[in-house]
């Protein structure tokens, strides 16, 4: 087409054909354009794609994500219900010492030197230019928050751990409940509520403690009472909070989704 242009061009100039000539001229200036035009369009259509696919990737990277977050902080929220629930027994022991069960008692106070704390998945997509592939304002919203939510659950479970290693599990040793609570754990088979394998049982044969423990004497001592109070505090707090961000979490996952259905 360009060559055609051409040939007339130069046979107008000959013929001095001006007002032929700038016709064709212009013609010729706006074909190019055009043709610059049609393959900037294309660049742009193909990167579109690209960005398009990019987003669809990331958003199933957070969907997936946030599924595992959202099974581990429920297997958290459980683990406090547990220890909430033994608390009680326990407390129910000191306020009826007639209704004391051994076996249940150590079983129940192992509730409470568990170790629940929420460890979620990291993204890498906050803070990096992968954030700029989103297109819906309330995802990066959320994704903007989740790190600050997250610290709402850990720091209240971090100060359980120090209540627990500092204060909860001594008393336990010093009152010589140790070795007694490990054997009742372990001795019928055990398989943590946090194991990788749900399905493995764990036996371990430790033997109760060759000295006689007197259980009167326990449940008459007030600190460790007040520590089985203490615990109640802690994982009632903590699960409001746990609800609060299973709700970001299914909310988060919600517009996930909907996205998603986009594409």
């Amino acid at each position: 087409m360009l060559a055609f242009l051409r040939s007339i061009r130069r046979k107008n100039l000959k013929d001095s054909k001006l007002r032929g000539y700038l016709v064709y001229a212009i013609g010729e200036i706006v074909l190019v354009v055009l043709g610059i035009l049609i393959a900037i369009s294309i660049n742009n259509y193909n990167e579109g794609l690209k960005k398009r696919d990019k987003e669809l990737e990331i958003l199933k990277q957070l969907k997936d994500e946030f599924k595992l977050n959202q099974s581990q902080l429920e297997e958290k929220i459980l683990m406090r219900n547990e220890g909430l629930e033994a608390a009680s027994q326990i407390l129910s022991y000191f306020d009826n010492k007639q209704t004391f069960d051994e076996a249940g008692f150590y079983q129940a106070l192992w509730k409470l030197v568990r170790d629940p704390t929420f460890d979620p998945i990291e993204n890498d997509i906050v803070g990096t230019e992968n954030l700029r592939m989103l297109t819906n304002a309330e995802i990066i919203q959320q994704l903007s928050r989740w790190s600050s939510d997250v610290y709402q659950v850990q720091e209240l479970e971090l100060e359980y751990q120090k209540f627990r290693s500092s204060q909860l599990t001594p008393k336990i040793n010093t009152m010589g409940l140790g070795r007694n609570l490990q054997n009742e754990l372990w001795k019928n088979g055990y398989t943590p509520l946090e194991a990788l394998d749900k399905s493995a049982n764990y036996k371990q044969n430790i033997g109760e403690s060759h000295s006689k423990i007197n259980y009167d004497k326990v449940l008459r001592d007030v600190e460790l009472e007040g520590m089985v109070a203490t615990s109640i505090t802690f994982h009632r707090i903590t699960n409001l909070q746990s609800d609060y961000l299973r709700n970001v979490i299914a909310k988060t996952l919600e517009l996930i989704d909907s996205e998603i259905e986009r594409f």
